[in-house]
């Protein structure tokens, strides 16, 4: 005779208690017409544009780079070429901290995570080939993303392309990097106002430019529950427009292009509740506390994807069908871009099949599920309405814990938020290893070889040649180059990071010059100097 299955009870990971069943009953009160309205009206919680994916599908963009610009050009092409409509870079790890190629602390990370960029010269021969106002580029670039956006700038330029042509979003949020992954520069404050700067000259110069992009993906990565991800992300995203408005810019300069890069591995239906939630919160937000009139300042545009600590390393092939589900998470919670790990994520930089089976899956996703079919299929269902409620309280009231600490900025600044992170982190790894958290292969139906997979995978190795032959042109560079005028880029750039002014256009003049990445990160620290992580517990 079978066992009877022991029925328990099940908390999502956001603390939230999920019924057996729901009916009417559970949504006694609702108000569709304030909490839904129609999709592409305020307060979207139903989609942004009316007829989402009917009438355009979202942008894959896949997460790429690794070795030199020229190693990642042929990536960027080698995508592209079948069917990839956008970019999506990755840095290695020297760059993102604001060091050239051959500073000692680079030593061993020259093109290892991301691609190596060092002055103009490598984002030219990065983008070789490619039309600046042909293809969307979203960086994964912060403390030294004006550097970084000025240098696509003057590609631009001299590709004979107007700024008001180039579409770039780079994410250019510093607090997540406080909070969650580490590659910041300088303290804080002067921080905060390169982000500012970078925004403030978009919106005047670069219109088409998606000047921040409000990153809780890497939050979540890092530990967070997915209400603290969205309420951290919005607390986020506030002290940006409070930012901007003392600047003396109206909201509707620049809230237009805002967007937005989170997570949705899980539970699906907790993700899809998230997403419902988090864009009627935002829009509310603009509106109410911000006074925003452009409907288009309310809308919450997001990139979404999967993280890479969702995929295992056991059974690796089985995150091809992690990738899948999420492929579908995501488009159930309305993004309007998307990108997926690859299912060798967890071993190596992502091969080119790799890479290429998280395309199709997306292009399956959008072609042949149906999900594209008709706009918010999940709209009106008890359990998802249900618990978009819940998840929408949940976050108000991780916001107001906010609130307590000081706001998003204070709470930075003394180390509380990343302490509650690690606090997640560990009590998350806690049920991963009990099993109250299944992950098939890894504590649930584990295999008895489970040592020896994933020894068949293609593995990326630094091929210390690249970072020889990137060295070598680092050099050939400073050797070349017109050092009086690299001189005085540097010296104005280091006088006006002394006064109030924006700059972007002291640093347009650097990267012009072919001053490095490297000395201009250097001149900023000369005077804004650099931060030191509080520890807290």
């Amino acid at each position: 005779m079978a066992k009877e299955k022991k029925i328990t009870d099940v908390v999502l990971h956001s603390g939230i208690p999920v019924k057996p069943v729901y009916g009417p009953g559970d949504l006694a009160g609702f108000d569709s017409a304030r909490e839904l309205g129609a999709p592409g009206e305020y307060p979207f919680t139903r989609g942004i544009h009316p007829e989402m994916y009917r009438a355009r599908v979202w942008t894959m963009r896949q997460y790429v780079g690794f070795g030199t610009p020229g190693e990642t050009n042929g990536r960027f092409k080698y995508l592209m070429a079948h069917g990839q409509d956008a970019l999506n870079v990755a840095f290695d790890l020297p760059t993102q901290l604001g060091l050239d190629s051959d500073d000692p602390r680079a030593a061993g990370e020259v093109g290892r995570v991301g691609m190596a960029i060092d002055s103009l010269a490598d984002m030219e021969e990065a983008f070789d080939g490619i039309a600046a106002d042909r293809v969307s580029v979203s960086f994964t670039i912060n403390s030294v993303a004006a550097i970084i956006q000025a240098m696509y700038m003057v590609v631009a330029e001299k590709q004979g392309i107007g700024w008001d042509r180039i579409v770039t979003t780079p994410q250019n949020d510093i607090l997540k990097e406080f909070v969650a992954r580490g590659t910041w520069v300088y303290p804080v404050e002067p921080s905060l106002r390169l982000v500012a700067d970078l925004a403030e000259f978009c919106a005047r110069r670069a219109p088409r430019v998606n000047p921040i992009s409000v990153c809780g993906y890497h939050i979540r990565e890092a530990g967070c529950t997915p209400a603290q991800e969205m309420a951290y992300g919005l607390a986020i995203v506030a002290a940006y427009t409070e930012l901007l408005l003392r600047r003396g810019l109206d909201v509707d300069d620049f809230a237009p292009r805002l967007s937005f890069n989170f997570t949705c591995w899980g539970k699906i239906f907790e993700e899809v509740a998230k997403f419902r939630a988090g864009r009627r919160l935002y829009a509310r937000m603009m509106k109410e506390r911000f006074g925003a009139r452009n409907p288009k300042s309310m809308m919450f545009r997001s990139l979404i994807g999967g993280g890479g600590s969702a995929f295992t390393v056991q059974e690796p092939e089985n995150n091809i069908v992690r990738g899948a589900y999420l492929a579908l998470t995501a488009a159930l919670s309305g993004a309007q871009t998307m990108a997926l790990p690859t299912y060798d994520e967890a071993y190596t930089i992502p091969s080119s099949k790799a890479q290429l089976i998280a395309l199709r899956t997306m292009q399956i996703c959008a072609e042949e599920s149906g999900v594209a079919d008709t706009v918010d299929p999940l709209g009106g269902s008890y359990y998802v309405e249900a618990l978009t409620t819940e998840m929408e309280q949940k976050i108000l009231d991780e916001m107001a814990h906010v609130e307590t600490l000081g706001g998003i900025v204070e709470a930075v600044k003394s180390g509380a938020i990343q302490a509650e992170v690690a606090r997640q982190a560990y009590l998350f790894e806690q049920k991963l290893l009990s099993g109250e958290i299944p992950k098939v292969g890894v504590n649930r139906h584990v295999a008895p070889d489970a040592e020896s997979q994933g020894r068949d995978l293609e593995l990326y190795r630094v091929d210390p040649r690249a970072a020889e032959a990137q060295l070598a042109k680092l050099e050939r560079l400073r050797r070349e180059r017109d050092p009086r005028a690299v001189s005085r880029a540097l010296s104005r750039l280091r006088d006006e990071a002394r006064g109030p002014g924006n700059l972007m256009e002291p640093i347009l003049d650097a990267v012009r010059a072919y001053a490095t990445l490297g000395e201009m990160a250097g001149a900023l620290k000369d005077v804004f100097g650099e931060h030191k992580e509080p520890v807290r517990f």
